[in-house]
């Protein structure tokens, strides 16, 4: 929704990420001010510096707020979550924290009693006070009505309207002449404290840092300003604005206009009569009474990507996970948080979407990757995967699905100890292997006639194994161990049991361009393949891709039909609307309506049905 008018792009927009080199200039003046200026200069570009950070911190701690459902379910607004396009669409929100930073050097070079400002100045904070309660309020009112007139609207203001679900970054998501407008009306008590002898540096922290956090709150989309304190002192709602008030004006756009003060729409005529009942039906919803349908089981994979959660970075999320620069510091700070929910932590909603009527899930289980190859954390792992399945079963859930770890083999025999631990589920416990195979059987080509199948003997490794050799495939089944194989090749036809061989070496796949991996492998093992050689994969964590004459599978998964809303997450490293072919599976167990536990086993017969309706509902492979 990008606007061709004057002064409605941003002037960086074309630099990207790059935009944030701007900050250079305060960056060198602030050093060069510190380390090699006089004793007492003007260090001004330095708390610019400052105050941006700050500001860019505060809207995180709001992002997490409203976005973490332990906290914010109770008193959402808009019950639809935000999607993608938001994301996009609000990528840029801090352009404004750079044009402000901008402005305040030009203001600091062209106003005299900005230079040297003492840290504080008691007459300051009322002056700022009375200028913002009265000048500032009524010229947002004016000008924000202004910009609802049909020119302006549709060539400027529109941008910010287009999110309904509204987000703290939502705030900063405007033009560039709106933000222009908007600088110069903040402007107005710090310049007026200061031509009356008020301006102080510690007045300049206070009134931007808590300008910023009111609009951060009117868009968090959870209504957290008690009805009660209200219903005592009913002059306090005319003096402070709520969410709920302002995602009216986000809904029904001709009221509610004011800034943070409703009493100017109560004074022009534009206050919304559905202000207050709805903010009281808001804070009487109490817990979100909505029960999903389905939950996807997930884990956490290492300790990078306990940070791709939505209630962290959230443009961070809406992209697969990568070890980004960045996030290598936070280390520091994710290691303790990591021993405290080994202590202590119980599974934890992480998003959800919608999918023909159907609410979905995802539930986090509180536990890093390696956690789960420590045998002695086994019994606490499965103590937490079955709080959650019970939970879910009280719920009323229909459907939970156990992602990669969580239905380990070695951990609970791929969901089937809860199977028959807990003999009275109404939910049902899927591991959605079944999709899964069909998936990595579907990727290879109909001209194979020999696969190289590394962790042969696991349900994945079995069960593809045993479906290629109907096809006429030869299998060669890497393990060591003998019985297992056996087992494997009895289930199959005495006719085709020659398709399946057993080898102990990875040399001998040295001639076999098509490797399924099952089992994680080094630069050593990758090395016996040929030049030509495409890796599929059923392995979690992938594997390094350090062969540049081969080619490589991503993990198996599916992209979701179309009719899914309100996603805004990627799932780990898969791409925008896909998903795990598991958790796929899963969704897929409860469109179709079965009524079984898919655990333990897979069978090898479902493998073409399953397959079929997942076609049927509009699941596609991913590219």
């Amino acid at each position: 929704m990008k606007s061709s008018a004057y002064l409605a792009a941003w002037p960086w927009t074309n630099l990207g990420s790059l935009k944030y080199l701007l900050y250079g200039p305060l960056i060198a003046k602030a050093i060069h001010t510190n380390f090699y200026g006089e004793n007492g200069g003007d260090n001004w570009c330095f708390h610019i510096l400052l105050v941006s950070l700050l500001r860019c911190t505060i809207c995180q701690i709001w992002t997490t707020y409203s976005n973490m459902y332990c906290l914010s379910s109770r008193h959402k607004i808009c019950r639809k979550d935000a999607e993608f396009d938001q994301m996009d669409r609000e990528w840029d929100w801090d352009n404004y924290i750079i044009l402000q930073a901008f402005m305040a050097a030009a203001a600091h070079y062209y106003l005299p009693f900005l230079s040297n400002l003492p840290a504080w100045n008691a007459k300051g904070l009322l002056y700022v006070a009375i200028l913002h309660m009265g000048p500032v309020e009524a010229l947002y009112y004016w000008l924000h009505r202004a910009f609802h007139t049909d020119f302006l609207f549709k060539n400027y203001h529109s941008l910010h309207h287009a999110s309904i679900t509204l987000q703290p970054q939502t705030t900063g998501t405007a033009t560039f002449l709106e933000h222009i407008v908007l600088t110069l009306i903040m402007a107005v008590p710090i310049v007026g404290a200061g031509l009356m002898g008020g301006a102080s540096m510690a007045i300049i922290y206070i009134y931007y840092l808590l300008f910023d956090s009111l609009r951060f709150m009117g868009h968090c989309n959870v209504e957290m300003m008690p009805e009660s304190l209200f219903r005592s002192v009913p002059m306090l709602r005319y003096l402070i604005y709520t969410p709920s008030y302002h995602s009216l004006h986000h809904t029904e756009m001709s009221t509610n206009y004011c800034l943070f003060m409703p009493l100017y729409d109560h004074l022009w005529g534009t206050l919304n009569s559905k202000s207050w009942t709805l903010q009281r039906s808001v804070c009487a919803a109490g817990e979100d009474n909505r029960v999903p349908d389905f939950v996807f089981l997930a884990h956490i994979v290492d300790v990078l990507s306990s940070l791709h959660v939505r209630f962290l970075l959230r443009g961070f999320t809406a992209t697969p996970f990568r070890s980004w620069w960045f996030l290598w510091p936070l280390w520091p700070v994710v290691i303790p948080v990591m021993f405290v929910m080994w202590i202590w932590a119980k599974p934890f909603v992480n998003t959800g979407h919608k999918l023909k009527g159907y609410l979905n899930h995802t539930w986090v289980v509180p536990r890093f990757g390696f956690q789960y190859f420590i045998p002695f954390a086994h019994k606490g792992i499965n103590n937490l995967i079955e709080e959650a399945i019970l939970s879910a079963d009280k719920m009323g859930v229909k459907v939970i699905s156990l992602a990669a770890l969580n239905k380990n083999e070695a951990l609970n025999g791929g969901g089937t100890l809860f199977v028959k631990r807990l003999p009275n589920l109404r939910v049902r416990v899927v591991h959605g292997n079944t999709l899964t195979a069909a998936v990595v059987i579907k990727e290879i080509k109909l001209h194979v006639k020999e696969v190289f199948l590394t962790g042969a003997t696991s349900k994945l490794g079995r069960v593809i194994a045993l479906y290629l050799s109907r096809k006429g495939v030869r299998v060669l089944m890497l393990t060591n161990s003998e019985e297992r194989f056996k087992s494997i090749q009895k289930e199959a036809p005495p006719e085709l049991q020659k398709f399946l061989v057993q080898v102990t070496k990875y040399e001998a796949g040295q001639n076999c361009k098509t490797w399924i991996v099952g089992k994680w492998i080094a630069f050593k093992e990758q090395r016996c393949a040929p030049p030509g050689t495409h890796f599929h994969q059923f392995v979690v964590p992938p594997i390094f891709e350090l062969r540049n004459d081969c080619t490589y599978g991503k993990l198996v998964g599916m992209q979701l039909p179309d009719a899914v809303e309100e996603l805004s997450t990627c799932e780990y490293k898969m791409s925008r609307r896909c998903v795990h072919a598991c958790h796929a599976g899963g969704i897929l167990h409860l469109l179709e309506g079965w009524e079984h536990h898919e655990v333990g086993a897979i069978d090898v017969d479902k493998i073409d049905v399953v397959w079929e309706a997942a076609m049927k509902h509009g699941f596609k492979t991913v590219e």
